[in-house]
């Protein structure tokens, strides 16, 4: 109930300030348009994963030290610009797939591809929405509340032995098989990562 509320909030708020700036009264496609662009965004916003692009440096690091190998299938659950996509599919040669909700930043990351000539492909909407049972890799960088909703859906499609790295956020729910420490002097944050099968072991 209180997402609910909120979403009818925050979505009431950005479409009394779009309109008060706005120069001419808007019309019944500019308002279908808004809607079209923000519910997903504030969706997004609501269910804990806010558009905040993981720090290039960490980006690299967290590639490098995941395992990922050439061919392996790498989905990123909310890619944001898609650039751990992009670098999986550049450094690894990875079959790297990002899934993104809010249709202003799934059009940020169409035309970072396009600067990148990047072979991963980036689709817009909800991962829970797709079958994870081939997937060898998850990358993400959401927050934890967020990441221990998404468990069910990750028990539930994929398959043992598949890594889930995640960006700063463990997922409290899971023990993970592996942690990378912080680098504060590069500002990187911890990197976590589970395997499938072993999620609840010591």
């Amino acid at each position: 109930m209180l997402d609910i509320l909120s979403f009818f909030i925050i979505s009431g708020l950005i479409f009394i300030v779009v309109t008060v700036t706005m120069p001419t009264t808007p019309d019944l496609f500019m308002i279908i348009a808004f809607l079209f662009l923000i519910i997903p965004t504030v969706v997004a916003l609501i269910q804990g994963a806010p558009f905040v692009p993981t720090p290039m440096k960490a980006a690299k690091k967290l590639i490098n030290i995941s395992g990922i190998k050439k061919g392996d299938k790498v989905i990123d659950i909310g890619c944001g610009d898609g650039r751990l996509v992009y670098l999986a599919a550049k450094e690894k040669e990875a079959d790297s797939t990002g899934f993104e909700l809010s249709p202003l930043v799934y059009a940020l990351a169409k035309i970072r591809q396009l600067l990148w000539k990047s072979k991963a492909k980036i689709k817009f909407g909800d991962f829970r929405m797709f079958d994870l049972s081939t997937c060898d890799f998850i990358v993400c960088y959401m927050l934890p509340e967020t990441l221990n909703n998404f468990v069910p859906k990750f028990e539930k499609d994929m398959k043992k032995g598949a890594k889930i790295v995640s960006y700063a956020f463990q997922i409290s729910r899971w023990k993970p098989v592996s942690i990378i420490a912080s680098d504060p002097g590069e500002a990187i944050s911890r990197i976590y990562i589970y395997e499938i099968g072993k999620q609840y072991k010591n």
